[in-house]
């Protein structure tokens, strides 16, 4: 039976749940979108159902959300986990705020933690405030996301904008006492009428004080930095087998590849690095992707020439800096412009796999779903980690095995790609 089902709002965040469980104990399955009928999980204590819901139509995102709480449901989750971006990335109008109060409701739970704090890869709330690195998220490279722009650190005001409940905080002040205080305030904050509940943390202590509060709760919310205190929980009541992630994982025999479609300052910065550390690389023209095909051909016709020919693998990036985005965007709009940039990446996984890649670094949550999806992969086992919130992930299922690092857009040091390529050869 599964003890604990997870919702992820996008795929690299599902991934870096995952390994969070993993780290920590809990044998983790993950599925890109919500299975059909049964599923053997191979005894896996938690499942991550990776959507694409982050910046689709609230409506939309709502209903694939639900779909996947009945499916977890259905295979005896006792808690469900709603997954989000460590930096809250939504918009006015959601999508965090709307779908967590339908999985309330579904649930009946009545008031439901949201942490997306992860100390780790430098994220921490305090006073209800999102820092990122040391500097409010207003003030980070964040303020300038292609899709959804984070101009408001308050993440008590930002997730009341989106909520029709009435949202309060748990300060540090309380948090820092420990698992008790924190579960007297949440029980107080319920008794006075509040439904969502921002909690601060700023050392992963912090996270697991809260992961134990909250231990009989339905409904948990977050990033996946809360998810380090959530194993505990279950290996107290003694339902966790140990469990080594390391244990007969491999990489597949074949070629590796690199492809980046985040516009993030950490991505963009890796892919310097990897040109400066001598990665043959192409850079795609959106302008050209979205005139027709001969962009592509030009791409395809470039791996051609690079697969298993050069000491490096090849890196094939559409990253731009923030103003040659904008004006992408402004041309055909933001969803057709980020429709035009993953149709390309799909093509080229599905290229690069029939060129013999079974290794692919993918950097960015949109890109890591196109590719993904271009594969076929219908599960993914987690392996070793490389980077804070980035593992190494080999498929389940499927005709061939392949191998994927699917990083989000920010996180990872400036020489993530050769640091990757380094662990898989």
């Amino acid at each position: 039976m599964t003890l604990l089902g997870c919702i992820a709002d996008d795929l690299t965040g599902a991934t870096d749940l995952a390994l969070n469980l993993v780290r920590n104990g809990m044998k983790t399955v993950q599925v890109s979108g919500v299975p059909e009928g049964r599923v053997d999980f191979d005894g896996a204590d938690a499942v991550v159902i990776a959507l694409k819901s982050r910046t689709i139509p609230v409506q939309s995102a709502v209903e694939q959300s639900l779909n996947a709480l009945s499916f977890l449901k259905s295979v005896g989750a006792e808690q469900i986990f709603f997954k989000y971006c460590s930096t809250f990335d939504s918009t006015d109008q959601g999508n965090i705020g709307p779908v967590l109060e339908a999985l309330q409701s579904a649930l009946g739970s009545a008031v439901t933690i949201a942490c997306p704090a992860f100390p780790e890869t430098g994220r921490s709330l305090f006073q209800g405030h999102l820092f990122v690195n040391g500097r409010l998220l207003s003030e980070s490279s964040l303020r300038d996301h292609p899709l959804t722009p984070m101009r408001d650190p308050d993440l008590v005001q930002v997730l009341q904008r989106q909520s029709k409940g009435k949202v309060g905080l748990v300060p540090w002040e309380i948090v820092r006492t420990g698992h008790a205080a924190i579960s007297d305030a949440v029980e107080a904050a319920a008794t006075s009428g509040k439904t969502l509940l921002i909690v601060d943390a700023i050392v992963d202590d912090d996270l697991r004080a809260i992961g134990q509060a909250i231990s009989g709760h339905k409904l948990v919310s977050g990033g996946s930095g809360v998810a380090i205190g959530l194993p505990e929980n279950f290996r107290r009541a003694g339902k966790l087998r140990p469990y080594d992630p390391t244990a007969g994982f491999d990489y597949p025999d074949g070629q590796a590849a690199i492809l980046a479609g985040s516009c993030s300052t950490a991505t963009r910065m890796q892919i310097e690095t990897a040109i400066k550390d001598g990665f043959p690389a192409l850079q795609l023209d959106p302008f050209k992707l979205a005139a027709g095909s001969d962009e592509i051909e030009r791409a395809c016709c470039w791996l051609n020439e690079q697969v298993g020919q050069a000491a490096l693998p090849p890196l094939v990036y559409s990253t731009a800096s923030p103003d040659q985005v904008r004006d992408f965007q402004i041309e055909y709009g933001r969803d057709r412009a980020g429709e035009i940039v993953e149709e390309a990446q799909k093509i080229l996984a599905r290229h690069l796999f029939g060129l013999g890649v079974r290794r692919f670094i993918v950097a960015g949550g949109e890109t890591s779903g196109a590719v993904v999806e271009a594969l076929g992969v219908p599960m993914l086992e987690i392996g070793p980690e490389i980077a804070p919130g980035v593992p190494w992930t080999r498929s389940i299922g499927g005709d061939e095995g392949v191998a994927l690092a699917l990083k989000s857009g920010n996180f990872g040091d400036a020489d993530f790609f050769s640091k990757a390529w380094r662990m898989s050869a």
